[in-house]
């Protein structure tokens, strides 16, 4: 598990809402301590824009509620500290997305950034304390903690982690000493648990699994790896016990002898009388055997139930019309995916543009001036980092193909209609994307019960033909 903490941020003495919601997002995603912002995510904004976004939140919401507190509470961090050297920071982050999006439940926009320049692999969690609809703000109540705990603590046992208790108030004087940071061999051992976890069933396949998780692979009589951020080889053999080349083909004979229990039955939708409903109602009602009985009490019959009151809301009576449902909930659900996402990707191009137009204005008048003493190399070393700035500004609207240079104001109309429509964008997907996953969750549960039905039949012909 991780231990975490939640930190209310409120306005700074002699700072305004915007410079303080800035600097807790820059502190947040420093490329120092997030592998260069490869280990940053965000919902609902844009990682370098979300200052400005949850600033423009909150003008909204002021707006409307016409009422404004000093030392008001502009955001909440939360603090997700991990074992050391139990999480790659991949995971880490996917785990802390998991969290806020669990805690927020996704009323809230957020950016989750990963730092790795401790000892121990620790998230922060900026989220805005204003909601998606500025139409209220967060209530921080007094189990807020107790709660986000909770569900840090569901999520990380679902990831099969440790616990790391929280130390009491009166015992925070004591010294804590972390282990060292994770060797490059325990980055191999997590690696190699993972591609285990995907059941490989061959020793080829593998391999595959470790090159997808970006390893270099040197086989022969003794296989070695080296990961990206590592000098050197290292063999399996010196990984210990559980991680050498004999364990591991051990571990893959195991998985290839598991038996598939599947008869590759299919769901019987081919008779027009049919009706799925009716058809799943029967089978709760009745139940079918030994089989039925043992998967019940594994899968839990509240689940089928819940798809059944689903599938007579949606008035769906047909298998084929599920999944088509399925299908185009996926569908749309991609599109909009794909819609936000080139929001964000203008978004991000614009916040470089206006930097770059900025950067050019203020350093256009020394650039001239070099230019016009012919490009003297004593000027260009007396002004060395303006002109740098100035050849910066203009190979990128170069490499943009522009011939006319946009004004600023123009990117920020520009801009504030992207965030627009990104927002109208998510209501949707918000929307589309639980109907994705409750079809995805009915045609699952579907399939399941009505392939225990077709298999009871099955064995049951069968036995009358043995005998």
């Amino acid at each position: 598990m991780a231990a975490t903490r939640l930190i209310p941020l409120h306005i700074c003495k002699n700072w305004n809402i915007k410079n303080c919601l800035r600097a807790r997002v820059r502190y947040a995603i420093n490329p120092e301590k997030t592998e260069d912002e490869e280990l940053v995510t965000s919902y609902a904004c844009t990682v370098h824009t979300a200052s400005e976004e949850f600033l423009l939140s909150h003008s909204l919401y002021e707006a409307r509620a016409r009422r404004h507190y000093d030392h008001e509470i502009i955001a909440y961090q939360i603090r997700q500290s991990f074992k050391p050297g139990e999480v790659t920071a991949e995971e880490a982050n996917r785990i802390g997305y998991e969290t806020a999006m669990k805690f927020t439940k996704g009323n809230h926009a957020f950016i989750v950034a990963t730092h790795t320049d401790r000892a121990h692999i620790h998230n922060h969690v900026i989220i805005n304390s204003v909601n998606l609809s500025e139409t209220a703000k967060f209530k921080n109540h007094f189990l807020s903690a107790f709660t986000l705990q909770r569900i840090s603590d569901f999520i990380c046992l679902e990831n099969g982690l440790s616990v790391i208790k929280p130390r009491p108030y009166r015992e925070r004087d004591n010294i804590v000493v972390y282990p060292k940071k994770a060797t490059a061999r325990d980055e191999i051992r997590l690696a190699i648990d993972a591609a285990l976890a995907k059941q490989p069933h061959s020793y080829d396949e593998f391999l595959q699994r470790l090159r997808e998780q970006g390893y270099e692979v040197k086989s022969g009589k003794h296989t070695a790896v080296r990961g990206k951020n590592h000098k050197r080889f290292i063999r399996f053999r010196t990984l210990g016990k559980g991680y050498t080349q004999e364990d591991i083909a051990i571990k893959l004979e195991g998985i290839a002898k598991a038996p598939i229990k599947n008869h590759g039955i299919k769901p019987q939708t081919t008779d027009e009388n049919f009706d799925l409903l009716l058809s799943l109602e029967d089978i709760i009602r009745k139940g079918k055997g030994k089989g039925y009985e043992v998967w019940a009490k594994k899968y839990n019959l509240k689940n089928l139930m819940k798809a059944l009151l689903f599938l007579q809301e949606k008035g769906v009576n047909s298998y084929e019309e599920l999944v088509r449902l399925t299908e185009n909930s996926s569908s749309r659900f991609d599109e909009l995916s794909e819609r936000i996402k080139n929001d964000e990707r203008w978004l991000k191009e614009i916040h470089e543009l206006k930097k770059h137009i900025i950067n050019y204005s203020k350093t256009r008048d020394v650039y001239v001036k070099y230019r016009e003493n012919g490009y003297s190399r004593k000027f260009f070393e007396a002004n060395r980092e303006a002109i740098q700035i100035h050849k910066a500004a203009k190979d990128a609207f170069q490499n943009l193909g522009m011939k006319k240079i946009p004004k600023v104001k123009e990117l920020n109309e520009e801009h504030q209609r992207l965030l627009s429509d990104k927002k109208s964008a998510y209501e949707e997907y918000k929307q589309v994307r639980a109907d994705m996953q409750k079809y995805q969750i009915a045609k699952y549960d579907v399939e399941k019960i009505l392939n225990m039905d077709e298999q009871e039949q099955y064995k049951k012909k069968e036995q009358e033909h043995t005998l």
